[in-house]
């Protein structure tokens, strides 16, 4: 008899974990050595996984310093926060996600996250990749996600957010502690960055944002079969990264394990060129950028 395949899920849509709609993320850690072949690389498919780019101790101490300000019933007895398992307890009268009154919001005011976000290994990736000097961008971004959670990142593609200054940039994508495929880290759409403006169109048929046009779906199955193109995932690990250009589809899964996902993302562009205002100050989960 053959074994049904594995059901993932995103913003709650099952998607099945098969190689028609899943490939594993191609591994370009080797690459780090060969500048011109890393940046080739990156030009060719869009994004790039990098293992071991920062220090998994410092990765796991922010991790630490985050949950450790979120409202302890959220934790399961007995768990740390570097551990961070939810407890299935949602707090009454939390705003928002990256709200003012939301830890993420004064997190990523904090001393203690500049620091991380300005470490040197980051923007040295940056000004490789993008050949040249480089600016982080103000707005850089922490989320958690738990089990249970009724949201994940929606297919979308980064420029549709940040589409008033130069197509000269890339994120880097942080795992905050360990991240496999249960915990709901992100995924890419093969080749995505190629496709055509009306391909990518028509998968806003299935969106339950009618009125938002910058997502293309909520539904990972339909996005895929769509452009007739696979997720690229991986499990990662702390210390690991996910570096994407700006045109390349991507979107999360739900986290489906005890542990409460953690990421940052941080942009950065080429500098003196022309950046999208909305990104050039701290962000908030309600400034609508």
């Amino acid at each position: 008899m053959e074994r049904a395949a594995r059901v993932l899920s995103s913003n709650a849509v099952p998607v099945p974990f098969t190689g028609e709609l899943f490939r594993p993320l191609p591994d370009s850690t080797a690459l780090l050595g060969d500048p011109e072949a890393l940046r080739r690389r990156f030009r060719e498919h869009g994004v790039l996984l990098l293992r071991g780019v920062l220090d998994p101790a410092a990765v796991v101490a922010l991790r630490e310093a985050y949950l450790s300000t979120v409202p302890p019933e959220m934790l399961h007895a007995g768990s740390s926060p570097a551990e961070g398992r939810f407890s299935g307890k949602e707090p009454e009268g939390l705003p928002g996600h990256g709200v003012a009154g939301h830890p993420a919001h004064a997190f990523v005011r904090s001393p203690r996250f500049a620091e991380f976000v300005d470490q040197p290994a980051l923007s040295k990736l940056a000004e490789t990749l993008l050949d040249g000097p480089c600016v982080r961008l103000r707005r850089s971004i922490l989320r958690h996600f738990h089990r249970g959670s009724p949201r994940a990142s929606r297919a979308h593609t980064d420029y549709a957010y940040m589409d008033r200054g130069t197509e000269n940039l890339l994120t880097v994508w942080i795992p905050v502690g360990d991240c496999p495929l249960d915990n709901g880290p992100l995924v890419y759409l093969e080749d995505s960055h190629t496709a055509a403006p009306e391909q990518l169109d028509r998968l806003r048929e299935r969106l339950d944002r009618p009125g938002d046009r910058r997502p293309l779906s909520h539904d990972l199955e339909w996005t895929a079969r769509g452009l007739g193109r696979r997720w690229l995932w991986a499990d990662y690990r702390a210390g690991d990264v996910a570096v994407h250009g700006p045109h390349i589809v991507h979107a999360s899964l739900d986290t489906s394990s005890e542990r409460m996902r953690v990421s940052v993302d941080i942009r950065f562009a080429r500098s003196g060129e022309t950046v999208d205002a909305r990104w050039t100050k701290e962000w908030a989960g309600d400034d609508g950028a």
